[in-house]
């Protein structure tokens, strides 16, 4: 009898293990995920891989056009989409990786696998890559305006007395930092909600270049000069108080380089500017703000008084009349000529610049003196050639009438060089040239009309052009333009 038993006993568990093997033998060849798996919060049982992998992809889609809030400073925020990081998914493998449980391992270990994930289910997570240059890019474009920059502490010169303005410290969006945070957060589905994400950009510290303390040391006048355009019509007159007004104020830190051309743009109605008389070409014509340039002159004696480095400076084309020969700075917009210099001292310095009633224009820089007080320096130019006009020149101009003449004087050529000569105890230490210039001649030169209906008349003023003397030409005009007046009354009686 114990004999009968034992057989069956074993017959039993032979037959339950060939049973459990065939069935997961079964399992094994089945294309089919098995119960229990998710991928995310998909629940991905009984789908065949490509089941799977469309599931995922529109759970992707879907994630991936779902509004994206960054938040920044201050409240704040701005909307983009997770499409918009160049989103994608990268561990792919994971629906292979599903399917494939229960089907390797001896048929117990297999068997057991499947129970325990019927039991306890199993969570593949999605993993994403990002386009790094995307991401930058829309912190670039969308969320530098909420930057709050740090602002360097400023002065004003009032009524001989100078009052600070406090410096702001700022805060800025860290690009690397908030780059790694858009991709954190991303990445995680537990970041998702009904309304899309929400990812707090990083920011940090913009500490200002100059403090009130560092301007409380500003009380030195370092250099300081004054021009006068008496001469100057209202146009020009307004235009250098304009450029004056604009640049007065100024602060500039220690190693920072000054652009005269970039504090007084744009040449504008809109910013102060009238047409006025300047250089061209050998002529003066009428140009928005003309008489910028005795500004830009002005200035520049100012900071090489100041002794500071300059680092760009034009001639004009001819010579002005308000400062030596090679002690002018010229400014051209359209030539891209500009004058700019570097504070080469150790402390700020502040331009104060004002017109007065008498129209004179002066520039004071102040600073730290740190030069010895016996030392003192002043500015020789040297004439190398001069270049006398020995002729005029006449310009026929066919949109003015006969007895039209406009001259303009000569302009006597030079080629010179600034010195810079340095005394201590009023004894000549050393000479260094600052520049070398070039200005044109220009001969006396007349703009005649010639425009009638009557061909004799334009004959005669033609050929009076012809002789390029100008006074002969005046006279011939004049001759003219009172035929001119005599025949149009006579047609009106």
């Amino acid at each position: 009898m114990k004999k009968i038993i034992k057989f069956t006993t074993i017959t039993l568990m032979t037959a339950l293990l060939v049973c459990g093997s065939s069935l997961l033998i079964k399992a094994e060849e089945t294309t089919q995920i098995k119960t229990g798996v998710y991928i995310e919060n998909i629940d991905v049982s009984g789908m065949t891989a490509e089941e799977a992998q469309a599931a995922v992809e529109d759970y992707i889609a879907e994630i991936s056009g779902m509004p994206v809030i960054l938040r920044a400073a201050q409240g704040n925020e701005i909307e983009v989409s997770a499409a918009d990081f160049g989103m994608e998914w990268s561990n792919t493998d994971i629906v292979e990786d599903a399917l494939s449980i229960g089907t390797k391992g001896n048929p117990i270990a297999r068997y057991k696998e499947v129970k325990d994930l019927e039991n306890n289910g199993l969570t593949y997570h999605l993993e994403y890559t990002f386009d790094d240059a995307m991401v930058a890019q829309v912190i670039q474009e969308k969320c530098a305006e909420f930057d709050q920059h740090a602002q360097n502490a400023t002065m004003e010169r009032v009524n001989g007395e100078f009052v600070i303005h406090e410096e702001v410290v700022g805060a800025v969006i860290d690009e690397a930092a908030s780059v790694e945070a858009i991709k954190t957060a991303l990445s995680s589905s537990e970041n998702v909600s009904e309304d899309g994400f929400v990812i707090d950009l990083v920011a940090k510290v913009e500490e200002p270049v100059g403090t009130a303390e560092d301007l409380l040391q500003v009380n030195d006048l370092l250099g300081t000069f004054t021009t006068s355009f008496s001469s100057s019509g209202k146009a020009r007159s307004a235009n250098v108080a304009n450029g004056a007004a604009l640049i007065n104020g100024s602060v500039i830190y220690p190693g920072e380089e000054y652009s005269f051309y970039d504090n007084v743009k744009p040449f504008t109605y809109d910013n102060g500017y009238f047409m006025a008389g300047s250089y061209l070409s050998g002529m003066v014509v009428d140009s928005m703000g003309g008489g910028i340039c005795q500004v830009s002159t002005t200035l520049y004696n100012a900071v090489l008084m100041a002794e500071l480095e300059v680092t760009e400076r034009h001639n004009h084309s001819m010579i002005v009349t308000y400062t030596q020969v090679s002690g002018d700075a010229a400014i051209s917009e359209s030539a891209g000529k500009d004058f700019r210099f570097v504070n080469n001292t150790d402390y700020p310095i502040y331009i104060e610049g004002y017109t007065s009633e008498d129209k004179k224009i002066t520039f004071n820089i102040y600073g730290v003196e740190t030069r010895d007080e016996n030392r003192t320096i002043e500015y020789v130019n040297e004439i190398l050639q001069v270049i006398q006009p020995d002729y005029e020149k006449i310009i026929a101009d066919a949109s003015q009438g006969v007895g039209y003449v406009k001259v303009q004087s000569a302009h006597v050529g030079y080629k010179a060089q600034l010195w810079k000569v340095v005394y201590v105890d009023g004894v000549e230490v050393s000479r260094e040239q600052v520049n070398s210039s070039s200005y044109s001649m220009s001969p006396r030169t007349a703009i005649v009309g010639v425009a009638t209906a009557n061909p004799q008349r334009q004959a005669e003023i033609l050929a009076a052009c012809g002789t390029n003397n100008i006074e002969h030409v005046k006279g011939v005009a004049a001759v003219l333009y009172a035929q001119e007046v005599a025949e149009i009354n006579g047609a009106a009686q």
